[in-house]
C-alpha cells in the first residue's frame, strides 16, 4: 500500500520524552500514515482533511474540543493505556468519534508485580538488598529480620480489590 492509501493518524511526536516510541511507531507505520503534532499544526488546513484517528500515547495529544472542531473526519481515537480517566468521553462522543483503548493489555503483568511486592515486604526483602550492599561490617549488632517468620502459609492477607488484575492474583 503506498502512504497516500494509508489512513492518516495524528501522534503527538516519535520518540523524544514524550513521543510515541520508535519501535511502536515503526509498527504503526506499516498500517497508518504518521503525522505528528508539530507537522499537523504545521499545516493545518491540509492535514486536518487527512486525519482519521488520533493515538494517545501515555494521555498526549491532549484531546480537547479546539483539536475535535479541527479534524472533521476524525473517527476514533485510540489510547494505548487501560485508563480512559484523560479523556472527555461524553465531549469526544458528541463529535460521533469512538474512542478505544487496551483495557486487560496489562492485567497480568500487574497482578504479577502486585503478588512480588507482597512477598518482598512479607519477607523484608528490600531491607535484606541494602545490609548485602553496605557489605558484612553492617551485619553485626543487627538482628535477623529479613526472615522473621520460618513460613508464610499461616499468615492472614486480605485484599479488597475487583477486577482482572485481582484475578490474576
Amino acid at each position: 500500500m503506498a502512504e497516500e492509501e494509508l489512513p492518516s493518524v495524528l501522534i503527538l511526536d516519535i520518540g523524544g520524552t514524550h513521543g510515541v516510541l520508535e519501535d511502536l511507531a515503526a509498527l504503526l507505520k506499516k498500517h497508518f500514515h504518521l503525522i505528528t503534532m508539530k507537522e499537523f499544526l504545521g499545516n493545518k488546513e491540509e492535514m486536518s482533511k487527512k486525519i482519521q484517528s488520533v493515538f494517545v500515547f501515555e494521555c498526549r495529544p491532549t484531546i480537547d474540543r479546539e483539536l475535535l472542531e479541527s479534524l472533521p473526519n476524525l473517527k476514533v481515537i485510540g489510547n494505548s493505556g487501560v485508563g480512559v480517566d484523560h479523556l472527555d468521553l461524553k465531549m469526544i462522543s458528541s463529535f460521533g468519534v469512538k474512542v478505544t483503548n487496551t483495557p486487560h493489555a496489562v492485567a497480568d503483568p500487574t497482578a504479577d508485580i502486585g503478588m512480588a511486592l507482597m512477598l518482598a515486604s512479607a519477607r523484608r526483602l528490600v531491607e535484606g538488598n541494602v545490609l548485602n550492599f553496605l557489605g558484612p561490617s553492617y551485619f553485626f549488632g543487627i538482628p535477623r529480620f529479613c526472615c522473621d517468620r520460618s513460613d508464610l502459609s499461616e499468615s492472614v492477607f486480605g485484599m479488597l480489590l475487583q477486577g482482572k488484575v485481582f484475578r490474576g492474583l
